[in-house]
């Protein structure tokens, strides 16, 4: 199974910037996106292959938002953390036969850390959800997850020490998440990979210098790893200010095992 995750940032403008082009030829069996920005009836997408579709819009107007694209199409889907559903539209829950697919647009603390607080008790109800679904059966989570672990995970881990994404409150939460049962698949493969990201900033020659966070992740069940296959990062596509991540894994049933 090949599965992809990108933060698009406006799909409207993605498609204008190759993104129907990037789509099709990746043939991916579940894409996710975050940060549509668009409400119902705004965009049609077809292809010649087809997916069934999965939209959870933001409330507020060219706000977040998130979409999930899958060739099979899931045993139920859910829409938020909490069951009156959330109005930033940050994620999508597809159960299917032998995992949870949670596709998330994790809340940013803003420059000025003034949604700190907020997102570290998201974080909190977030894990908690994460757990329950673990205990079920296991879980692949998707999407911009808004942190830069550990240092590794960014180019100027000193200068951004503090700053939104790179806290120590934020990077401790991602820790717990791991440590309550998770892996980050593209550590699992590449544990000292540098140079690897997936978000640049938009002012002049970042991202020609490659001076990025990788904030974008591929979390999987720890006992998924023996269907893990392969992660990649798609940093030479353009298109938005993230790019598209990768992951590869063995066709997984709950009564066969890894096929």
């Amino acid at each position: 199974m090949k599965l992809i995750s990108w933060n698009v940032n406006g799909l409207r403008a993605c498609v204008n910037k190759g993104f129907n082009d990037y789509f099709t030829k990746m043939d991916a069996d579940i894409f996710c996106i975050q940060e549509t920005k668009l409400q119902e009836g705004q965009i049609s997408l077809t292809y010649d292959k087809e997916y069934h579709q999965y939209w959870n819009y933001a409330v507020k107007k060219g706000y977040s938002g998130t979409a999930v694209f899958t060739k099979n199409k899931p045993l139920s889907v859910r829409y938020g953390l909490e069951e009156d559903h959330e109005s930033e539209g940050r994620i999508i829950t597809l159960e299917f036969e032998a995992f949870y697919l949670v596709n998330v647009y994790t809340p940013n603390a803003r420059r000025d850390l003034s949604r700190l607080e907020l997102r570290l008790e998201w974080e909190e109800r977030f894990r908690s959800f994460l757990q329950k679904l673990d205990a079920h059966k296991p879980v692949i989570i998707c999407g911009d997850l808004n942190v830069a672990h550990h240092e590794i995970d960014i180019k100027n881990a000193k200068a951004n020490r503090n700053n939104s994404g790179f806290t120590a409150e934020e990077r401790a939460k991602m820790t717990q998440l791991l440590d309550a049962g998770f892996i980050d698949t593209f550590r699992h493969f590449y544990p000292d990979q540098t140079d690897a990201y997936t978000w640049w900033s938009t002012m002049p020659k970042v991202r020609e210098r490659n001076v990025g966070w990788r904030i974008d992740y591929f979390l999987a069940s720890s006992r998924l790893v023996p269907s893990l296959m392969g992660a990649q990062i798609d940093a030479h596509v353009t298109g938005s200010d993230h790019c598209p991540i990768v992951l590869n894994l063995a066709v997984i049933s709950q009564t066969e095992g890894i096929i």
